[in-house]
């Protein structure tokens, strides 16, 4: 068992709201007290600091997430009025997350405001009784307090609502969600005054390492995907006959690299993908390369599409890319959606491989197929959003019923219900769900994989 280690360093009782943890009740921790409390791999949530019965810096953890590796970040998007810093339990005393003395930055940072941008704050930075600040509101409400915000801690807490929906976000906001190594204790330090593990030790970074709660598992070596014999390795999708005869070319059309549709047949002849929209509709899909690469590893880009593409009602289209992209490919440029997660072309073998992922949400089925002879795919056809449970179900912005995302981020711990609900509909195999492994990935020596997506 792991635990969350919680350490109040200052001088008055400080109280933490408990999501997810600690039986979802409230927690007061006395001066220079401690606290620790159950963090079970698979759990997700957070610790918010309380002031003036007004929610401030938060602790957000997911344990034992992707690839068995612990999320965790300090958010600020709700407010502040105290200090708060994270890592796991045996990092280097200098990597942490978060702005150890955040307080006294904003502070200062308001002292040499302008008295128009002081006045353009009121009412989101509150001040003690000798002027200085003591809290500040939600910068995820109020654009200026967020811009303000940004001028001293950006890069250290999300600020932000990050890239969410039809929000833009910003890039230091989504970088705060690289993950650790492992599962293991987590240290939460709240203070006054300096907050950092060990406020003799500067900060040095970031504790992170190549890992992200929605990257893609691109993690090959040792594995023969290719071999259809070995079912422990590969799943073979009975549900869908391929869409032509021939191995590679379906009659369709393709995509060149500005975006044209050709009327052509479209081939896995070209590094990139075919992509089909099984749907009585006209649907666009967005194309987005990871912010970073790892081993085996990346960081979901959330925010800027790299191209997109039109596709019509139950056609397919080839759509050409990069040997080096790495990244996915989903309907629209909303969540929750489907993720066909996948890398044109991987350092340790060469080929393609590629997933189906509904870590931020379900909006349809899809597969993955390799188009290079081996006839191997992976994925789900069947609608199961239709009878999903209310509590799983999420909108998007646009109003479409989708499942909600079943890992944490910006927008909240994920979304139990629909955890389960996709579980009991897919089993373990056909797409990742939770956490990072188990669910074998399809790989084409040729550098082209077919997406199918499944419109409701």
């Amino acid at each position: 068992m792991h635990y969350l280690r919680i350490h109040n360093r200052s001088d008055h009782p400080q109280t933490f709201q408990c999501h997810g943890y600690n039986g979802n009740k409230d927690l007061t921790i006395k001066a220079k007290g401690q606290a620790n409390i159950e963090a079970p791999d698979g759990t997700s949530g957070a610790i918010i600091a309380v002031h003036d019965g007004v929610i401030g810096e938060q602790c957000e953890v997911t344990k034992h997430g992707f690839m068995g590796n612990d999320t965790i970040d300090i958010s600020n998007i709700c407010g502040a009025g105290g200090n708060m810093t994270c890592q796991q339990v045996g990092d280097p005393a200098g990597k942490f997350k978060g702005h150890e003395t955040f307080m006294q930055a904003c502070n200062t940072a308001y002292h040499k405001l302008s008295q128009d941008k002081k006045n353009q704050l009121k009412g989101h930075v509150f001040l003690d009784g000798k002027g200085n600040v003591k809290r500040i509101g939600a910068p995820k409400d109020f654009q200026p307090l967020e811009q303000f915000v940004r001028t001293f801690a950006n890069g250290r807490t999300y600020i932000g609502v990050g890239a969410w929906g039809p929000s833009q976000g910003n890039p230091a906001d989504n970088a705060q969600s690289k993950a650790g190594k492992g599962s293991k204790d987590i240290l939460i330090i709240y203070n006054d005054g300096n907050a950092a593990p060990d406020p003799s030790k500067p900060f040095t970074g970031q504790s992170v390492e190549a890992a992200s709660f929605a990257a893609m598992s691109l993690e090959t070596e040792g594995s023969d995907v290719t071999n259809v014999d070995q079912k422990e390795e590969v799943v073979e999708n009975t549900e869908e006959p391929e869409p032509a005869a021939d191995d590679n070319t379906f009659a369709a059309e393709s995509v060149d690299a500005d975006g044209a549709v050709n009327t052509m047949a479209a081939t896995a002849s070209g590094p990139g993908i075919l992509l089909t929209n099984k749907s009585p509709k006209k649907h666009t899909y967005y194309f987005y390369d990871n912010y970073w690469n790892g081993n085996g590893t990346g960081g979901a880009n959330f925010d800027h599409p790299l191209k997109h593409v039109d596709v019509n009602p139950n056609q397919t289209i080839h759509v050409p890319l990069k040997l080096e992209f790495k990244g996915r490919v989903q309907r629209g440029d909303q969540l929750p959606a489907t993720w066909g997660e996948f890398q044109v072309k991987a350092s340790n073998d060469g080929r393609a491989h590629g997933d189906i992922s509904l870590q931020q949400g379900c909006d349809g089925a899809a597969t993955v197929a390799s188009t290079d002879g081996t006839k191997v795919s992976n994925g789900f056809t069947k609608d199961i959003i239709k009878d999903a449970p209310a509590a799983a179900i999420q909108k998007k912005p646009s109003g479409e019923k989708c499942l909600a995302h079943t890992e944490a981020n910006w927008n909240g711990p994920g979304n139990q219900a629909a955890t389960d609900w996709e579980y009991k509909q897919l089993g373990h195999g056909k797409a990742y769900i939770k956490g990072g492994t188990g669910v074998p990935d399809i790989a084409s020596k040729n550098n082209c994989l077919h997406f199918t997506f499944y419109v409701p």
